[in-house]
């Protein structure tokens, strides 16, 4: 069974995938590049590095291959320690062996491991469908200069009109003037006008109204009875699809043992239920976002345990 294909696939969605018995390839999102020597853009991506250092089970790959091919956990888990044989005998008889859309594998003269990736997937879901390019250089100098030479070829002139008023049109235009000023002071005093007598009715209705709520009376047979309002909630549950894993147990007194171990050491850890293979995990925590989770993986992987990765899913 050829098992990079599958590793291939959860490193689209994880940061770290171990190969129990051999290592973990670890992915670290890379931003844009811009080469200006080149002219050369580059989408974001994920960079792959291997680390020989995490070889325990944490159950992702074995999992995704039973899942996958519909088989036991058991027989994945099988199968990919032979794949492990087979690639150490690999390498001790050429020194190198190649993973498909994943990189090359060798040992230097120290016998450790050197890890080299291809570029030529990119495993960061959301640049698909982005590839490199390179841009033309844009020569703006030789533009400008064409540009100057333009301009000194084709001088433009501009030469005033002289016009001659008739002198009727003066007389006319102060005639406009006049009946315009004369047309702006009569508005004005209608609009007082009407603002007057306005107010002179209104103060009237008040009057009116004012008298026939002193003369009035009002009776009240019962009391009015009381308002009740139903308030719904409005509380939405936070969700928190990024969880750091502890580990993933076959017996559930060896995940009780590891969530009582964290919640002494003061971490928020979860039990969660057993997964449809029998299995039983333990979080560090959950998290609502990824920037959150990064964090906190950070600073796990530094005090407690180096092999905790993120899990994104709803739990």
């Amino acid at each position: 069974m050829k098992i990079e294909l599958y590793i291939a696939q959860l490193l689209y969605r994880y940061q770290c995938v171990t190969v129990p018995g051999f290592g973990a390839f670890l992915t670290q999102i890379q931003s844009a590049q811009l080469n200006e020597s080149t002219n050369s853009f580059s989408p974001p991506k994920k960079m792959i590095s291997f680390n020989a250092n995490l070889k325990n089970n944490d159950g992702l790959l074995a999992n995704h291959i039973a899942q996958i091919e519909k088989t036991s956990y058991e027989y994945a888990v099988s199968a990919v320690q032979y794949e492990v044989f087979t690639w150490k005998k690999a390498l001790e008889e050429n020194n190198i062996f190649s993973l498909k859309n994943i990189g090359d594998l060798c040992l230097n003269s120290d016998n450790n491991l050197v890890f080299t990736p291809y570029d030529q997937t990119n495993y960061l879901a959301s640049s698909f469908g982005l590839a490199p390019f390179v841009s033309p250089l844009v020569k703006r100098e030789l533009f400008e200069k064409e540009l100057e030479a333009i301009e000194e070829k084709e001088s433009i002139q501009f030469i005033p009109e002289t016009r001659t008023a008739s002198p009727y049109l003066k007389y006319a235009a102060i005639f406009v003037l006049g009946l315009g000023l004369t047309g702006s002071v009569g508005y004005s005093i209608y609009q007082n006008q009407i603002a007057s007598e306005t107010m002179i009715v209104e103060t009237a209705v008040q009057k009116q109204v004012q008298n026939k709520i002193q003369e009035a009376t009002f009776f009240i047979k019962s009391p009015v009875p009381a308002v009740t309002l139903s308030v719904k909630s409005t509380t939405k549950e936070v969700k928190m699809p990024y969880h750091i894993m502890a580990g993933v147990y076959r017996e559930e007194k060896n995940a009780d043992k590891t969530f009582n171990q964290l919640i002494h050491l003061g971490y928020k850890a979860r039990r969660v239920a057993p997964n449809k293979h029998g299995l039983f995990p333990v979080l560090y925590g959950s998290y609502t976002t990824f920037a959150e989770a990064q964090k906190a993986q950070s600073e796990i992987q530094k005090k407690h345990n180096p092999e905790a990765w993120i899990l994104i899913q709803s739990l």
